[in-house]
């Protein structure tokens, strides 16, 4: 799980344009300065490209925090034949 908070901090920075930012399971969007629709549709595409997977619409504004989204994307990348 390591390897998807450490490539989610890269996202995050890339996004928000802020490399200040880390990844940590208990983020929020309240946290992060600039987190509107615009820019968690803008990560949640940056992190499908990334990680090769692909999220349902009911997927996308279901998690609660990162670590959620992270969970999601562990769960899909295990998935995979």
């Amino acid at each position: 799980m390591n390897h998807v908070y450490n490539r989610l901090t890269e996202l995050l920075c890339d996004v928000f344009e802020d490399d200040s930012l880390v990844a940590r399971p208990d983020l929020t969007e309240d946290q992060v300065v600039g987190w509107d629709s615009l820019a968690h549709a803008r990560l949640i595409f940056a992190v499908e490209r990334a990680f090769g997977v692909e999220f349902a619409p009911s997927q996308i504004s279901s998690f609660k925090n990162l670590g959620e989204l992270a969970e999601l994307i562990e769960a899909k990348i295990a998935k995979r034949p």
